[in-house]
C-alpha cells in the first residue's frame, strides 16, 4: 500500500505540514517496509531497515485557479446558508476544501474574504428594519411585539447560519484563527458583525430595548406574554457582551424603580400590613421568577435589592406603626412570620423590628402591672403574655437570640415600673397553686407552673419583698396543714435556692425543719402523756417555732378553758424540761381544733380555728349568747370576732342562728345553737371568713421588708468600710450597688451612711468631706 500513487499527493501535503507528522509517517512507512519484505516465517522483522522519508524539496504545485475555483464553491456554499436554499456540493467536500486552502498558507485571505462575505449579508439586515412597514391600524403595543419577533427572527436565522458556516470553515477555526490570538473566532465574528451592524444601531437598538420592557411591563401588571421571546432576545442581548449590562439592564433597573416607589407608596395608603407584605412577598417571588425564566443571572442581585428597597425599606416604620401591634394582639402568628422573613432581608430591617417589638412588650406589659383594677390576674396574664412572646420568637423570629435577649430585658423593665406589688402578687399566686384544695393541675402541670412562674420572677429586682409575702403564706400552709404537696413545696424551694442562692432559703428551709422536729417531739410528748395520771380528754398537737425562721406574729390574749390551760401547762413542763434556757410563747391565732358535735340529724365533726373553737364551746353552757356575752367569756378582739361569727351563722355551714338575720354581726345581735342543723359530710370544715388581707397587714408586712433593708445596707456598708479602711463616697455607693440585691436610691444610701457616722462606725475625713474612713 506505501507504493499507491494516488495517495503520494496526499501523503506530501501532510508530511510537509508540521514535524510531528513527518515522524510519524515515517515510522508507519518503516513498518510496512518490514511487513513487505519478509517472505517466510517471519524473517522481516529481523531484515527490516529503518527508511526515512525526507520531505519534498519542492512543494508540489496547485493545479491552476484551484484556489479562486475552490473559494467561488465555498463562497456559494456560503450564500446557499445565508439565504436558506440546499448547498450544491458535498459538506465533506467544503471542509476538504478548506484545509486544503489552509495547507497552502492561504488562510489570512481566506479569513478575510469569509469575513466580507458575512459582513455584507448582516449589513443588508438593517434595511428591514429601518423600513418595517407596519398597519396603520396596529397600535404601538402590537407594532412593538411584531418588531421583536423580527428581530428575534434575524437573530435566530444569523445564529443558525453561523453555525453551519463555522462546521464547513472547521479546519481555519482551528489552525490559523487559533494561532492568531487577536483574531476573533467565527463564531465570535458573526456575533461582532451583528452587534456592530444591527443591534448597535440607535434607532433597532431602542426598539428592540422599548419592546422587551414594554413586554415585561405588561406582565407585571398581570397579562400573559411570550416568555420564550423575551428569553431568547435577552438571551441575544446578553450574547452580545456588554448590550445587555449597558443598554438593557441599566434602563431595566431605572423603571422597576420608578414602579415599586409609586407601588409601594399607593399601597401603603390603601391595603392594611398583612395584605401589604403578602403584595411585597408576590412581587418578590415574581421577580426571582423573572430571573430564572428570562432575565440574566446577574441581574437577580440589583432587581431584587431594588424590590426591596422600594416596596419595604423605604417603609420600614410605616409598615410597623401601622400594623404590628394588631398582629401581635391578634396573635397572627403567619404574617408575622412573614414580616420577620422580610424585615430580614433588608438593611436595618431586623433592627427597627426589634425596637417596635421591645416598645410592644413594655407597653402592653405596663397596662398588665400599673392597673391596680388588674392586680386580681397580674400574675395569671403576665404568665400568659410570656407564653405568647415565647411561642412567636420560637415560630415567627426563629429563635432569634436578639428578640430573646430584648424581650428579657422589656420584661424586666415593665415589671419593676410598679415596685414590690408584682412581688407580693407572684408569691400569693404561688400559695393558690400549692395549697391543698387546688385541684386544678396534675405534678407534671404544677411543676410547669412552677418553672413558669420561676421564669417571671426572675425578672422582679425586689425579690426581698416575694421572701417576706412568700414566708407569711407558707408558715399559714405548714400550721394550718394546707399545703398540697410537700415534694411541690420542697420543688418550689429547690427552685427558689437555685435562682437566689442558700442565703435566700434557709429561713424557709429552717421552716420546713421546725415542722420535722415538732413531729418528734410530739411522739415523745404523746408518751410523756401516756404516764400522766390525768392525761384529759382533749389530745394536743403543738409545732415549736423558732423565732427567727417565722414570720413575726403579734400576741393575742384570749380567754382559754381551764382545760386547755392545763395542756399547756403541762407541755411548758414537759418541753423545757427537756430544753433547758428556752422560752415559749403561744400564738392562739394560729391555733386551730376538731370538735365533735350532737344534732338531732346526728354527731357531727367540725374542723374550726381556736377563736371558732372558743365561741363554739359556750354553747355547752346555754343555747343563746348575747354578742357582748361571747365577746366578754371569750376575750377575743372586735373585728376578729365578728368575722368568726360570721362564719359561724352567715356562711354555708350554719352552726348557730343570729336574730336578727343579716349578712353583718351588729352589737346586740343573739346567737341561739342551731339543733337543726343538717350537712351531708360527717367531718365539715368551716372556714374563718377572711377578711382581704387586710391594708395593715400589707403595709405592716412591706414595712418589715424596708427595716430588712435597712439593716442590709449598714451591715454591708460597714462590710466594705472594714475592709477598704479609706473610701471616697462615689466608690463607697457604686460597691454597694454591686453588692445589694434589691433596688435603692443614692438618697437612701446616704441616710443610712450619716445614720453609721451618728453611731461612730465610720468618720468623715477632716479635709475631704466625701471621704470617709472606718472606725475600729
Amino acid at each position: 500500500m506505501a507504493d499507491e500513487p494516488q495517495k503520494k499527493p496526499h501523503l506530501s501535503a501532510l508530511v510537509g505540514h508540521t514535524n510531528g507528522l513527518t515522524k510519524s509517517a515515517s515510522l508507519a512507512a518503516a513498518t510496512r517496509a518490514g511487513g513487505g519484505g519478509g517472505g517466510g516465517g517471519g524473517g522481516g522483522a529481523t531484515a527490516s531497515k529503518k527508511l526515512v522519508i525526507k520531505n519534498f524539496r519542492e512543494r508540489p504545485k496547485l493545479p491552476d485557479n484551484y484556489t479562486q475555483n475552490t473559494w467561488q464553491k465555498l463562497h456559494e456554499a456560503v450564500e446557499a446558508i445565508q439565504s436558506s436554499v440546499s448547498i450544491k456540493y458535498n459538506l465533506e467536500e467544503l471542509y476538504q476544501a478548506v484545509e486544503n486552502l489552509c495547507s497552502y498558507k492561504v488562510s489570512a485571505t481566506l479569513y478575510k474574504q469569509l469575513r466580507q462575505v458575512c459582513e455584507e449579508h448582516v449589513k443588508a439586515q438593517i434595511l428591514q428594519f429601518r423600513e418595517y412597514p407596519f398597519p396603520k391600524c396596529c397600535t404601538d403595543s402590537l407594532d412593538s411585539l411584531l418588531f421583536l419577533k423580527k428581530i428575534n427572527k434575524c437573530w435566530q436565522d444569523h445564529c443558525r447560519q453561523m453555525i453551519m458556516i463555522r462546521s464547513i470553515f472547521l479546519f481555519l477555526d482551528r489552525t490559523y484563527v487559533l494561532q492568531n490570538s487577536m483574531l476573533p473566532s467565527i463564531w465570535d465574528m458573526g456575533l461582532e458583525l451583528f452587534r456592530n451592524h444591527v443591534i448597535s444601531d440607535k434607532q433597532v437598538q431602542n426598539k428592540t430595548i422599548d419592546g422587551i420592557l414594554l413586554l415585561i411591563e405588561r406582565e407585571r401588571n398581570g397579562e400573559a406574554v411570550d416568555r420564550s421571546l423575551l428569553r431568547s432576545l435577552l438571551s441575544m442581548l446578553s450574547d452580545l457582551q456588554q448590550v445587555y449590562k449597558e443598554s438593557f439592564e441599566q434602563r431595566f433597573l431605572e423603571e422597576t424603580n420608578c414602579l415599586y416607589a409609586a407601588e409601594g407608596q399607593r399601597l401603603m395608603q390603601e391595603r392594611e400590613v398583612p395584605e401589604y407584605l403578602h403584595h411585597v412577598n408576590k412581587r418578590l417571588e415574581e421577580e426571582g421568577d423573572r430571573v430564572i425564566t428570562y432575565l440574566d443571572h446577574s441581574t437577580q442581585k440589583p432587581l431584587i435589592a431594588c424590590v426591596e428597597k422600594q416596596l419595604l425599606g423605604e417603609h420600614l416604620s410605616a409598615i410597623l406603626q401601622k400594623g404590628l401591634d394588631n398582629l401581635l394582639d391578634e396573635n397572627r402568628i403567619s404574617d408575622l412570620t412573614q414580616t420577620y422573613q422580610l424585615f430580614s432581608r433588608v438593611k436595618g430591617g431586623q433592627q427597627i423590628l426589634l425596637q417596635h417589638w421591645s416598645e410592644y412588650i413594655k407597653n402592653f406589659g405596663t397596662t398588665i402591672v400599673v392597673n391596680p383594677e388588674k392586680d386580681k390576674d397580674m400574675v395569671q396574664e403576665l404568665l400568659d403574655f410570656k407564653d405568647k412572646v415565647d411561642h412567636i420568637i420560637e415560630v415567627c423570629f426563629q429563635k432569634n437570640e436578639k428578640f430573646i435577649n430584648l424581650m428579657k430585658e422589656s420584661f424586666e423593665t415593665f415589671i419593676n415600673k410598679r415596685p414590690n406589688k408584682p412581688a407580693e402578687l407572684i408569691a400569693k399566686y404561688v400559695d393558690s397553686k400549692l395549697r391543698a384544695g387546688n385541684k386544678e393541675a396534675t405534678d407534671e402541670e404544677l411543676e410547669r407552673i412552677l418553672d413558669k412562674i420561676m421564669i417571671i420572677f426572675r425578672f422582679i429586682h425586689g425579690k426581698d419583698v416575694f421572701e417576706a409575702f412568700y414566708k407569711k403564706d407558707l408558715a399559714k400552709r405548714l400550721l394550718v396543714g394546707k399545703s398540697a404537696s410537700v415534694d411541690a413545696e420542697k420543688s418550689m424551694l429547690s427552685k427558689l435556692k437555685h435562682e437566689c442562692g442558700a442565703a435566700f432559703t434557709s429561713k424557709l428551709e429552717g421552716m420546713f425543719k421546725d415542722m420535722e422536729l415538732s413531729k418528734d417531739v410530739m411522739v415523745q410528748f404523746k408518751q410523756y402523756m401516756q404516764n400522766q395520771s390525768d392525761p384529759g380528754n382533749i389530745d394536743l398537737t403543738v409545732n415549736i417555732l423558732t423565732m427567727g425562721y417565722w414570720p413575726t406574729y403579734t400576741p393575742v390574749e384570749v380567754h382559754l378553758n381551764s382545760e386547755m390551760i392545763k395542756l399547756q401547762e403541762v407541755f411548758k413542763t414537759f418541753y423545757l424540761g427537756k430544753h433547758s434556757g428556752r422560752k415559749l410563747q403561744w400564738q392562739t391565732t394560729l391555733g386551730h381544733a376538731v370538735l365533735k358535735a350532737e344534732f338531732k340529724e346526728g354527731k357531727k365533726e367540725f374542723q374550726v380555728s381556736l377563736f371558732q373553737t372558743l365561741v363554739l364551746l359556750m354553747f355547752n353552757e346555754g343555747d343563746e349568747f348575747s354578742f357582748e356575752e361571747i365577746k366578754m367569756a371569750t376575750g377575743v378582739e372586735d373585728s376578729e370576732l365578728r368575722r368568726t361569727l360570721q362564719s359561724l351563722a352567715c356562711g354555708k355551714a350554719r352552726v348557730l342562728i343570729k336574730n336578727p338575720k343579716g349578712k353583718d354581726v351588729e352589737d346586740g345581735d343573739k346567737f341561739i345553737f342551731n339543733g337543726d342543723f343538717k350537712h351531708k359530710l360527717f367531718r365539715i370544715k368551716i372556714n374563718q371568713i377572711q377578711m382581704k388581707e387586710t391594708v395593715e397587714e400589707q403595709v405592716s408586712t412591706t414595712e418589715r421588708v424596708f427595716q430588712d433593708r435597712q439593716y442590709q445596707i449598714d451591715a454591708a456598708i460597714v462590710r466594705i468600710m472594714k475592709m477598704r479602711k479609706t473610701l471616697g463616697h462615689n466608690l463607697l455607693v457604686s460597691e454597694l450597688y454591686n453588692q445589694l440585691k434589691f433596688p435603692v436610691k443614692p438618697g437612701d444610701l446616704k441616710k443610712r451612711i450619716e445614720s453609721l457616722i451618728d453611731r461612730d462606725y465610720m468618720e468623715r475625713d477632716k479635709d475631704n468631706p466625701n471621704q470617709y474612713h472606718y472606725v475600729a
